[in-house]
């Protein structure tokens, strides 16, 4: 009977570390620190033009969280600081087919995670993981009774100045570690390489496995200061056409109090951008999906800075 109980355990470990890994549909939002969700609301709702569905409030009636609707499946989530000038960066989420799959690819795979998958607040499943720099990473699973497709084809009606979330960019000190974390085990395909000088390596894209949204490694090497962090840390919102972007944003209310340039430039990898900055420092680009001549652009061939 010993041996037999064994066998059984034995078989189990090697089922688990042979599972395949669950399918990862896109990114689903950022979560950001903010000073003042007031000013924030002016700039992701008054300028930006996005809807805000839902919140969830603390037991004295303080506000924990509220949301922010790019479209149905990817949104900005905005909660009040915990401290004031520090880094900006909550979490990111990433949307998969099964919350629960992922718990146990993820467990048998060495990822520490919780016991069971519960449902949040929200009434989706999710889990949080940290990545190798110590973010956050919330495994998220959008459920027919959930809030976010309880307000599906809600709040969609805005002056949205972009319908989708192209990436998010986070801070990375560890190139190879996040390249076995996202790539290996997760499955993400890197895409392109960036580097302004062609010296050190700046950027690196990686794309999730079942879509086409996706990460952005932005690389450093000495720790970057509060204001470069809400640079690296960023929403890129995708936009058909810049000039019209900028005409439209320029026309809005909001924009009387918006007091940066709106200034339109073409990146190293030869796309044209427009950076946005909420009234705490993080950055929203602004990117058309094409480049200007309609050539890819090489990767870098440059060294990470570590």
């Amino acid at each position: 009977m010993r041996h037999f109980l064994l066998l059984l355990l034995a078989c189990a470990t090697l089922s688990g570390a042979s599972q395949e890994r669950p399918k990862i549909l896109g990114i689903a939002h950022m979560g950001l620190y903010v000073h003042d969700i007031e000013e924030a609301r002016a700039f992701y709702k008054g300028l930006l033009g996005f809807g805000e569905p839902f919140k969830l409030d603390n037991p004295d009636g303080s506000l924990s969280l509220t949301f922010i609707k790019v479209n149905e499946d990817q949104y900005i989530e905005l909660f009040p600081e915990k401290q004031p000038k520090t880094d900006r960066l909550a979490h990111i989420a990433i949307q998969v087919e099964s919350a629960e799959a992922m718990r146990l690819y993820l467990a048998a795979n060495g990822i520490k995670v919780p016991a069971t998958t519960p449902k949040g607040r929200t009434l989706n499943s999710n889990f949080m993981v940290k990545d190798p720099d110590g973010h956050l990473v919330e495994i998220v699973q959008y459920e027919p009774d959930g809030f976010t497709r309880r307000e599906k084809g809600k709040f969609l009606d805005g002056p949205r100045i972009s319908t989708r979330i192209a990436h998010v960019g986070i801070t990375v000190a560890k190139l190879d570690a996040s390249m076995k974390f996202y790539g290996d085990l997760l499955g993400f395909k890197e895409f392109w390489r960036g580097s302004k000088e062609g010296k050190v390596l700046e950027w690196v894209n990686m794309r999730v496995p079942e879509g086409n949204d996706y990460i952005e490694f932005m690389l450093y090497d000495e720790t970057p200061s509060l204001a470069r962090m809400g640079s690296f840390n960023h929403i890129c919102l995708e936009v058909t056409d810049m000039d019209q972007a900028k005409a439209d944003l320029e026309k809005r209310t909001a924009v009387k109090n918006y007091k940066r340039p709106l200034e339109i430039k073409t990146g190293t990898n030869h796309k044209r951008q427009l950076n946005l900055f909420d009234a705490d420092g993080t950055r929203t680009e602004l990117m058309e999906p094409k480049t200007i001549d309609g050539k890819p652009v090489p990767s870098s061939t440059a060294l990470p800075p570590r």
